[in-house]
């Protein structure tokens, strides 16, 4: 039977997983996937096949209390009957923050994990999550292999210039400083994109990730130079309920003025901001886009605006750009966001194919603009599958 590995990427009231079987060549091949949602109300496990075909369902019952582990049990037991115990020889894991010792994927140890429980406090919204579901794993499995890709790591070769912040030097030493996200997306990007745009991929080239969490990534040759994101995952663009670059004082605000404490401004800008908090209306830009409410159409003005303006700040980074790549939920099936930014971009040379656009797929510039604007969905748990195939054949 084929060997195999697991890919889990775990949030706060969901995990995400696929298998990948690993074929003589090396090759990966996705055999089955699927979440397990409603984590903390009412859990649903839904699995997939390789076909799309439904391998698995379960519902339990609204307001029991479950952990990770719980969870994950009839997990690995589905796993366990599509593959055989013997088959899977690794478990890969998303986790957002390496902080800055991690330039890439590392094989877990307890040392490891307690590092990774000190970066907490950088990655409030996701961190917790990604390690509750490695620790489950740890108890369930205690003899498989995990290995942790980080979303910072695709971003550790930026200039000093530009993961420094203008604090003073102890805070520097603290490890505070612009660290960067959704690496693991840009990764794939950079990977497809030296497939099917080689020349491009040569290039000046922003990665626009637009989903419930959105940034952008400068690209040369492949390469991160700059990000949108900074030391935390709320940096940037305007994002779901996160509300993107913000002038300090507006904390100091809430302080003085709204008596707010930590906890309190933490659940403001993380959850109550961004899309949700502009509109009134909703997070999903599905909603607001099907919205004749004004405030949905401010909401969506506004993070197309920020994209746009901070596309710009990275073409000075770059000094120059050749193509944007849109990916991610947003980014590959609104085609109006696209529209709208391919609109502010004019300056820039950028001109939409309007019936490429619909299609969605692929490159959706003219023949005639100056830059590429293109297409391409992204794939982080394939991401996580090669690293997790690549590190556990080396332990073995």
């Amino acid at each position: 039977m084929a060997e195999a590995v697991l890919v889990l990427n775990a949030g706060s009231s969901s995990i995400k997983f696929a298998l990948y079987e690993i074929a003589a060549a090396g090759g990966l091949t996705a055999t089955v996937h699927g979440q397990i949602e409603g984590i903390g109300t009412a859990p649903h496990l839904l699995a997939h096949g390789g076909q799309g075909e439904v391998l698995a369902e379960r519902f339990w019952p609204v307001g029991e209390t479950h952990t990770h582990e719980d969870l994950l049990q009839p997990l690995l037991a589905l796993i366990e009957s599509e593959r055989g115990k013997d088959a899977l020889i690794a478990a890969g894991h998303r986790v957002v923050h390496g902080g800055a010792r991690h330039f890439g994927p590392a094989l877990v140890t307890p040392a490891l994990l307690d590092e990774l429980t000190a970066l907490v406090p950088l990655a409030p919204l996701h961190q917790p999550h990604n390690l509750a579901a490695i620790r489950a794993i740890m108890a369930l499995r205690p003899e498989l292999a995990e290995v942790a890709c980080f979303d910072t790591a695709f971003h550790h070769g930026v200039a000093p210039v530009v993961s420094r912040l203008a604090l003073p030097r102890q805070y520097a030493d603290e490890g505070v400083r612009r660290y960067g996200f959704h690496g693991l997306s840009y990764e794939f990007i950079a990977r497809r994109l030296r497939e099917l745009e080689p020349d491009l991929a040569k290039g000046k080239v922003i990665a626009a990730h637009l989903g419930s969490g959105a940034s952008l990534c400068a690209m040369q040759g492949g390469r991160s130079v700059d990000t949108t994101m900074g030391f935390t995952a709320l940096d940037g663009l305007v994002m779901g309920t996160r509300c993107g670059s913000l002038d300090p004082g507006v904390v100091l605000y809430l302080q003085q003025r709204h008596g707010m404490d930590a906890a309190a401004i933490e659940d403001l800008l993380y959850h109550r901001s961004g899309l949700l908090g502009v509109s009134g209306i909703s997070s999903d830009m599905r909603t607001l886009l099907a919205s004749a409410d004004p405030r949905a159409n401010m909401a969506i003005e506004l993070f197309v605006f920020r994209i746009a303006r901070e596309i710009g700040a990275l073409t000075a980074t770059l000094g120059g750009l050749d193509g944007v790549v849109f990916t991610a939920g947003i980014g590959e099936h609104a085609p109006e966001i696209r529209a709208a930014v391919a609109a502010r971009l004019g300056w820039l040379g950028a001109t939409l194919d309007a019936t490429a656009n619909q299609h969605g797929t692929g490159r959706i510039s003219t023949a005639e603009s100056r830059i590429i604007l293109t297409v391409i969905p992204t794939d982080e748990e394939a991401m996580i599958a090669e690293h997790t195939r690549a590190l556990a054949r080396g332990k073995s």
